[in-house]
């Protein structure tokens, strides 16, 4: 018997700070998609979304895996479109809602490192700019 996939489809409102919604897709395999597990995975990428307002999509996929030892059964993989290299992660746990709670607590990560780096490469070039125009003005 082959498993079994089933793949959601939703768009987030438009906002303001949105030139577009995002598109968002939910992958389970073996899982039983419920209400309160979509809700939970949906709160966890508007909270991401507030990292990142420009993501494009969020593909999210459940797996459950009996032949894996209890505390790795359930593995949440999050792929989150940006404007650049993708960002993906996945986590394993015996929990589905803690393995959804790690991703995408690494996902924000991600997106706190790249925040940082644009930051960082902004202040730099401007810094520079501003020393060729005290040097200019000796």
């Amino acid at each position: 018997m082959r498993p079994v996939s089933k793949t959601v489809w939703l768009d987030f409102g438009r906002r303001a700070s949105h030139s577009r919604p995002v598109k968002f897709i939910l992958t389970t395999h073996n899982v039983t998609l419920t209400k309160a597990i979509e809700d939970h995975i949906l709160v966890r990428i508007e909270k991401l979304e507030h990292f990142d307002r420009w993501a494009i999509d969020a593909r999210v996929n459940l797996e459950h895996d009996n032949t894996k030892a209890p505390e790795r059964q359930f593995k949440c993989a999050l792929r989150l479109g940006v404007r650049g290299p993708d960002l993906y992660a996945e986590e394993h746990d015996g929990d589905l809602y803690a393995a959804i709670d790690k991703v995408t607590k690494k996902i924000e990560q991600q997106l706190r490192k790249r925040h940082g780096k644009l930051k960082n490469r902004k202040h730099t070039e401007a810094a520079r700019i501003k020393q060729r125009r005290q040097e200019a003005a000796l």
